[in-house]
């Protein structure tokens, strides 16, 4: 798998740290304690500034270079790389602003635990992930889901500042970012003027996080006494993982043998997760609803291969084909608790 971490010619080093963990292809630095935000801008290597420059162009007859009205180019000031192109009313949202945001949660306190962060390419775009106290404890309390806030931005025009609440498995790095259908938890918010102030009021995540902890624990609790045979578990994957309207059709007529090869396969691995992972034989996992949820969300994040860690970061945590796959397996799950193995073949 390629990755796509910045690198660093001044410094000589990956820009990205995690706590303990080795990620990233073992690139970046591993530290071993909990760092503040300071630290950890440090350590990830984004302790640079990002500024608007004038952006100019070269006419021809007379060839004078001439300013673009309006338009400017957002670069970093260590290395001089460009990032993008943006307009007058962009707002550069500096990485320590965005480093402000997860401290201004808990007003400077030890409540939050910078576990990783970093930069890609040439460091238009940056991530954090924090652990925030407490746990969603499932069963006898054995199966533990940390709870985390995902924040990225990026600094080439290219997409909002986006933060959310996301929690982990422990057991198996499950990213189990399915949301209740009444409930969001995601924060967008947009490079304008009133970008700076927006981030720091985004701490709303911290709510959500809060009210959807309370809210996932007693759902995967009850996931977790609620019953399902392996067939049911297998019709639940297709659903989830179904791309098009054309695939589901002919899945609800049983023309299985008219389905491509790479959405066979595709289930065929999830399936085989389901059954044959450690984690799925947990009094939790196997057998229940909780597990077929397991099944999907660990497929795509121990089983599938992406062509890069960027292409895995945005599958799963920017909205991509993974969490909506992961959102899609939640509300089976839900109906099929409701409904029973009716649903399954209702969707």
């Amino acid at each position: 798998m390629a990755h796509n971490l910045n690198f660093n010619e001044l410094t000589g080093k990956y820009s990205f740290f995690s706590v303990k963990q080795t990620a990233w292809h073992a690139l970046g630095q591993i530290v071993q304690e909990y760092p503040t935000s300071r630290e950890a801008i440090a350590h990830a290597g984004l302790d640079y500034e990002v500024i608007k420059a004038p952006l100019f162009a070269k006419g021809t007859e007379p060839a004078i270079d001439f300013a673009v009205p309006d338009q400017y180019a957002t670069m970093r000031t260590d290395t001089n790389a460009v990032f993008g192109v943006v307009g007058k009313d962009y707002q550069i949202v500096q990485n320590a602003d965005a480093f402000a945001f997860f401290d201004a949660i808990v007003g400077g306190g030890d409540g939050i635990l910078y576990e990783t962060a970093g930069a890609i390419g040439q460091g238009e775009r940056i991530f954090i992930t924090a652990k925030l106290p407490g746990y969603i404890r499932v069963g006898n309390g054995d199966d533990v889901t940390e709870k985390y806030i995902f924040l990225t931005t990026s600094h080439d025009g290219s997409g909002s500042i986006t933060a959310a609440f996301t929690p982990i498995r422990i057991v198996c790095q499950n990213t189990l970012n399915g949301a209740m259908r009444s409930a969001q938890n995601v924060v967008r918010i947009r490079h304008t003027a009133n970008a700076k102030q927006r981030l720091e009021d985004a701490h709303r995540v911290m709510g959500l996080a809060d009210t959807l902890s309370v809210q996932l624990e007693g759902i995967f609790n009850q996931w977790s006494k609620v019953r399902i045979e392996d067939e049911q578990v297998k019709r639940l994957i297709q659903l989830a993982l179904c791309p098009n309207s054309e695939t589901l059709a002919l899945l609800k007529k049983g023309a299985d043998d008219e389905l491509s090869s790479v959405f066979k396969n595709a289930c065929d691995a999830a399936f085989g997760y389901a059954m044959a992972s450690d984690t799925q034989q947990m009094e939790t996992t196997k057998g229940t609803v909780f597990g077929a949820y397991n099944a999907v969300t660990g497929y795509y994040q121990n089983v599938r291969n992406f062509k890069s860690d960027e292409d895995k970061l945005k599958s799963i945590y920017l909205g991509g084909t993974a969490q909506a796959r992961a959102q899609k397996a939640f509300d089976l799950c839900a109906d099929f608790t409701k409904g029973g193995a009716a649903a399954l073949f209702m969707n």
